[in-house]
């Protein structure tokens, strides 16, 4: 079954933000001059997924604007004739179709993958966590679509991260799938995939690998993730299910895979990190780029 759907969570209230996510969604936090979450839906769109359901909370209705048509805006736009800001503002409008669902309570990502369950059905479908913008110039969804339709069951998107730093994800041990033969990556970064864990400490994790915000999902996920008791926080982890996953026959939807991710991410959840998410862009900004990276030399250089 080709997939269609994209889930992306956005529910949570961007505490680590705090003043500027006071009144404001922090997927709408600017990087540069596109929100943080409209990088998510154009990612989804770029793989083929028109269908895209944003997992929101009772505060969250702006990110909604964000996607519909802005009638008079663009009528003050035509009439000045600034056509630029107006093909970008319908853009993001047109990407794809939105639905929203909210999450009444804040009780883990493996939960408001659950709250998607009435809008996905019996169909596969992709989970892309807000919080890491994959650069459109390395993607990994696509690929990860590709493994889902040549070898069926769950896929996720791993990196390789310094052992200190893997209790900051989901770890999984993996095992390199050999006898790939896939359109899409190549067969030495697909990999089979069991003993996962949430957050391990450096002596606990299975492996470096790591688990990013990037899953393609069978739908087989939801009956695990209502069992789900919560587990690291008290939430109700994804991790958990996916360890579920793994241990299940193909038949009854089982199977992890994971495909290697070496391309550039950004991290938007973490104040530092969207710094440096801002400032990267920005140098390769098509409009602003190169003025910015020669003033970004000038200001360094006098540090």
């Amino acid at each position: 079954m080709s997939i269609t759907k994209a889930v992306i969570p956005a529910a949570g209230l961007g505490t680590r933000f705090l003043p500027a996510t006071k009144a404001v969604p922090k997927e709408l936090l600017p990087v540069v001059d596109i929100p943080a979450i409209e990088y998510v839906v154009r990612e989804a769109a770029a793989a083929g997924l028109s269908n895209v359901l944003l997992i929101t909370g009772k505060t969250k209705g702006a990110i909604l604007d964000h996607f519909d048509r802005a009638w008079d805006l663009e009528a003050v736009l035509a009439e000045k004739g600034d056509l630029d800001r107006l093909r970008a503002i319908r853009e993001s409008a047109q990407l794809a179709t939105i639905h929203a669902v909210r999450q009444a309570a804040p009780r883990g990502l493996g939960h408001a993958v659950l709250c998607a369950r009435e809008h996905v059905g019996a169909e596969p479908f992709a989970v892309l966590l807000g919080d890491d913008l994959i650069d459109a110039r390395t993607p990994v969804l696509a690929s990860m679509i590709s493994v889902r339709e040549t070898m069926g069951g769950s896929v996720v998107a791993l990196m390789r991260v310094p052992r200190e730093q893997i209790s900051l994800y989901g770890s999984a041990a993996a095992d390199l799938v050999d006898d790939a033969v896939l359109p899409g990556p190549s067969p030495s970064s697909v990999f089979r995939l069991s003993n996962l864990v949430e957050k391990p400490s450096p002596e606990d994790a299975p492996s470096d690998f790591a688990i990013i915000g990037r899953y393609v999902l069978d739908p087989a996920v939801f009956d695990i993730l209502d069992e789900t008791p919560p587990g690291r926080g008290g939430e109700i982890q994804l991790t958990d299910a996916l360890a579920r996953l793994a241990e299940m026959p193909p038949e009854l939807g089982g199977g992890l895979h994971g495909v290697l991710f070496d391309g550039r991410r950004y991290d938007t959840g973490d104040r530092l990190d969207y710094l440096k998410a801002v400032v990267r862009l920005a140098v390769d900004h098509p409009e602003i780029g190169t003025e910015f990276a020669t003033w970004l030399a000038e200001f360094t250089g006098a540090l």
